[in-house]
């Protein structure tokens, strides 16, 4: 008999983890990140394979962020923000679409090991956001001003990246970040086909002017013979 609570009481030991982490995972409260059309056009200053890679590493320090956190609020919105900015730069991101699908089901995404750690990555958006915060170009410098944010996020040790966010919020204000999920701008209306031009009515024939008659023609005369005069 002892034997047998023994073994019940291994089996809930083994199983208590387990159901631990389903009750933390149904807690999470997640909407699906949605993302219609990409706020940044072809002209940002990424080549396509690095929104790619930028796409990738972000989704996963999102994943990672989650796990560490504990699913807490905080790891949740931190998440966000780096899941929305992935799918801007690559809507079609394997890696930012699994882990945004999986928390839309309670699921907490497996903190994968991806291409940089996390301080890596925060040096890294930290001094591309630097080169492109050079740029002329409005969006580029709004994406420098994001990647300066997330790097602090992703590692707040870096003392450079918490200035450059703190110092970018004291001068510009706190970033809208709901500027990457709002709805593509309605297309303009079609413009209605021309009315084809109805054709032109054929003028009428313009009269001919009358020959004037010839008058009558003066007698040939008779050889041998005078003209009567």
């Amino acid at each position: 008999m002892n034997r047998v609570w023994q073994v019940v009481m291994l089996l809930g030991a083994l199983a208590s983890p387990a159901v631990a982490q389903e009750k933390g995972a149904r807690g999470i409260q997640w909407t699906p990140v949605k993302v219609q059309v990409s706020a940044f056009s072809r002209d940002v200053g990424l080549l396509d394979a690095e929104r790619d890679e930028y796409a990738t590493n972000l989704a996963d320090c999102a994943a990672l962020g989650i796990a560490q956190g504990k699913s807490s609020p905080e790891s949740l919105d931190q998440a966000r923000r780096m899941l929305l900015l992935a799918l801007n730069l690559s809507p079609r991101n394997r890696r930012a679409i699994i882990v945004n699908y999986q928390l839309s089901k309670g699921l907490v995404p497996d903190a994968a090991k991806g291409d940089f750690s996390p301080p890596t990555m925060a040096r890294l958006l930290l001094t591309r956001g630097q080169i492109l915060a050079k740029s002329d170009s409005q969006e580029n410098r709004l994406l420098a001003r994001m990647f300066s944010h997330l790097a602090a996020d992703i590692d707040p040790k870096n003392e450079d990246a918490v200035y450059a966010s703190e110092v970018d919020r004291l001068d510009h204000g706190n970033l809208d970040w709901t500027f990457l999920s709002r709805p593509a701008p309605s297309g303009t209306p079609a413009e209605p086909a021309e009315t084809p031009a109805a054709p032109a009515t054929p003028e009428p024939p313009k009269p001919v002017p009358a020959s004037p008659s010839p008058g009558p023609r003066p007698p040939t005369p008779r050889p041998g013979i005078p003209p009567r005069g």
